[in-house]
């Protein structure tokens, strides 16, 4: 396969892709964001919790 057939097929394939809009984009965005600053903040609490539970049990402190 030569190097213009396969730029043309590229140019076919992407006029079928349905694009979002401009809302839809930013809206997914702002979903994508909040999520991984929630999962971000429970896996530190957990790492927290998990870390001193133990550091408690290395100790001999439960």
């Amino acid at each position: 396969m030569n190097i213009t057939k396969f730029v043309g097929q590229v140019k076919t394939e992407m006029k079928k892709v349905a694009w979002p809009s401009r809302e839809e984009l930013i809206s997914s965005t702002i979903v994508v964001l909040v999520s991984t600053f929630l999962l971000a903040v429970f896996i530190g609490v957990c790492d927290l919790v998990l870390s001193r539970l133990v550091n408690a049990l290395i100790r001999g402190g439960v």
